[in-house]
């Protein structure tokens, strides 16, 4: 089990479990903090984060920012990604294509998933992201290809 599933264990069930394991992730990848996500759902081939429309992510017009949809679809898709490869592999963002599909007037959750990562050599594997509204509705869609190969030997 990945060091940070193990920590989300333990945090879950725990008085702002949720809030404490999201302050940490962004201790330890300190960008994603400007957006103050919440992870509500954590699980291998799955995860669901939140963040509330505040000030600090909207635009000139009022709704969440386009830029603030990605950073929240990119930290889901990079936690539930080291949460679903094998032990023995590695992963990094290579590209992210992004549609912006309705203006997002309220907070938004962010649903990344995939299938099974099996071990294997170096390769591109999709992650599929979308950022729905309150009301349910997808505001933003993004499919960020993330470079899963094994990790080096020491």
């Amino acid at each position: 089990m990945s060091a940070a599933l193990a920590l989300w264990k333990r945090c879950e069930g725990l008085p702002f479990g949720r809030a404490v394991f999201s302050r940490l992730i962004c201790w330890k990848a300190p960008y994603f903090g400007s957006i103050r996500p919440r992870f509500e759902e954590f699980r291998p081939g799955y995860a669901r984060v939140s963040m509330a429309k505040r000030r600090a992510v909207t635009n000139h017009i009022g709704t969440v920012h386009a830029i603030a949809m990605c950073n929240l679809a990119e930290l889901a898709a990079g936690t539930m990604t080291e949460i679903t490869i094998p032990p023995t592999m590695r992963w990094l963002p290579k590209g992210m294509a992004v549609e912006y599909l309705k203006k997002a007037e309220t907070g938004v959750e962010a649903h990344a998933s995939v299938g099974e990562i099996a071990e294997g050599p170096g390769r591109d594997v999709p992650v599929t992201v979308e950022v729905k509204d309150r009301a349910g509705e997808t505001v933003c869609r993004a499919v960020i290809t993330m470079w899963v190969s094994p990790r080096r030997k020491a």
